[in-house]
């Protein structure tokens, strides 16, 4: 059998794989997808041998009636099930041994994950230094956005008409005459 180390990956592993995609999950419950996903990611299922439908009928047969995910406990029943049929030609402690294997210390994979796209086009579209008109107006020289500012006209309260070369000098005026 294993050792206790090797206990404590499996167990780590398990507790990356049941919290995988799921803000509120605690990690003491694996549910089916992420089941599959483990099963995928660590390369239990080969296509051959194991395959995702043997995945799932496995999962379905340690999981409790009315329970939709596994404990550790039934996480490793799983597994020792999967073991004989992934290794068929060693002996049930040794294929037992080598799944474990595949599983320790083994967290989700992104593959797949959407990309940034880097074209020529977007770039084009997204340079703020080409825009004109009224867009222009909504990014500074080095194409930052200007916020509220850039998109609306801000009226200024001062009392004094648009463009009046002149404004705020009243004040300093009527200081002077007294």
């Amino acid at each position: 059998m294993a050792e206790s180390s090797d206990m404590e990956q499996l167990l780590t592993s398990f507790k990356k794989f049941a919290v995988h995609g799921d803000a509120k999950a605690t990690g003491k419950e694996l549910n089916g997808k992420n089941w599959a996903k483990l099963c995928k990611d660590c390369k239990i299922v080969d296509g051959k041998a194991i395959t995702s439908t043997d995945v799932d009928i496995v999962f379905s047969k340690v999981k409790q009636k009315t329970s939709r995910v596994i404990t550790y406990e039934e996480f490793r029943r799983a597994l020792e099930e999967l073991a004989p049929k992934r290794f068929k030609g060693q002996s049930k402690e040794e294929a037992l041994a080598s799944i474990f294997k595949l599983v320790e210390g083994r967290e989700p994979t992104n593959v797949g994950v959407t990309k940034v796209a880097k074209l020529a086009a977007v770039d084009r579209l997204t340079d703020a230094s080409r825009y004109t008109g009224s867009h222009k107006e909504r990014f500074d020289e080095s194409g930052k956005g200007r916020g509220r500012e850039g998109r609306e006209e801000l009226v200024e309260n001062t009392g004094y008409v648009g463009a009046y070369k002149n404004a705020g000098t009243y004040d300093t005026k009527m200081k002077a005459e007294k």
